[in-house]
């Protein structure tokens, strides 16, 4: 397997009781791949400096979380509860963002996959949601952008649910582009074909809104059709991905009837993606994906499709 892993056992450490972004998700992940001589290489993350939080989040909102982490933890919002340890475990998924970015940036390597908890693409400036603290996505984008001097970013996001935090923190922005393939209408109630950026980021957002009931093969190619025009149009000189398995056809929180083929196809069309645009070099990072068992099957088939 060619892409790298950036994974720290502190994210097993956010915890959230009987809730359905468990730690038994990463557990998962690596019970399938512990011993394989085929599975990826795993590197540590670092710790993301408030500095590369607030490019994407307001400060205030980023001493909130920390100082209610620091009193044991509590509630985000109805759906994301934090605890002791979650707000060191979220720096360190946007770590592993950024510490990827950094070498995908360089060179050194070609695909990275941030195996991280808590998530991100809900995470809005000055709230968390929907359980995500801060957006890992968000923070990566604008690094590249910070110090790297990327000039078009493209984000893809094939989660179930919408990225409304993503959406929202580059909504307005024309170097960003963000395209989305989720359930609709469905929560959180965002990401109609209408939403397609405002002002100077008029048109850097596309949304593919599927309902529940269509065939997932027409809903992936619905996905792929749209990736391929804005990819052309965009001509993105790096690929971030939101990589959300919840699109299993049986995932307990919805599904878009997808199989671990349709997520084999989908890696496959960014690895086109990023081999005409970007060098070839592609970063996902978790989102969702909350069947137990089915998960890792999904991961690794996207991991295959990607190469």
């Amino acid at each position: 397997m060619n892409t790298v892993f950036y994974y720290d056992p502190l994210f097993l450490e956010h915890e959230t009781g009987e809730h359905p972004e468990s730690p038994e998700r990463l557990r998962a992940v690596l019970s399938h791949f512990d011993g394989r001589q085929d599975g990826p290489v795993f590197r540590r993350p670092g710790r993301a400096a408030r500095k590369s939080l607030i490019l994407a989040h307001d400060a205030r909102y980023v001493d909130a979380v920390e100082d209610l982490c620091s009193r044991g933890g509590g509630f985000l919002d109805g759906d994301t509860p934090v605890s002791e340890k979650s707000f060191e475990a979220a720096v360190h998924a946007a770590g592993a963002v950024l510490d990827a970015a950094d070498e995908l940036a360089a060179g050194r390597i070609a695909s990275a996959f941030a195996l991280v908890r808590p998530p991100g693409h809900h995470a809005r400036p000055a709230q968390g949601m929907g359980f995500c603290l801060f957006n890992n996505i968000a923070v990566a984008a604008r690094h590249l952008q910070e110090e790297h001097g990327a000039k078009k970013v493209l984000i893809v996001d094939f989660d179930l649910h919408h990225g409304n935090g993503t959406q929202e923190i580059f909504y307005h922005d024309p170097d960003v582009v963000y395209l989305s393939i989720h359930r609709f209408p469905f929560y959180p109630g965002t990401g109609s074909a209408g939403e397609t950026g405002e002002g100077a980021g008029a048109g850097a957002t596309v949304n593919v809104p599927v309902s529940g009931g269509i065939p997932p093969d027409e809903s992936l190619g619905f996905f792929i059709a749209a990736l391929d025009r804005t990819a052309d149009a965009v001509l993105p000189d790096a690929l971030l991905v939101s990589a959300g398995f919840d699109g299993y056809a049986h995932d307990p929180l919805g599904g878009l009837g997808f199989l671990p083929a349709h997520f084999r196809e989908i890696g496959a069309a960014l690895r086109k993606t990023a081999d005409a645009c970007c060098g070839g070099r592609i970063l996902s990072a978790l989102e969702g994906g909350y069947s137990i068992s089915a998960m890792p099957v999904c991961l690794e088939a996207y991991l295959e499709g990607v190469g």
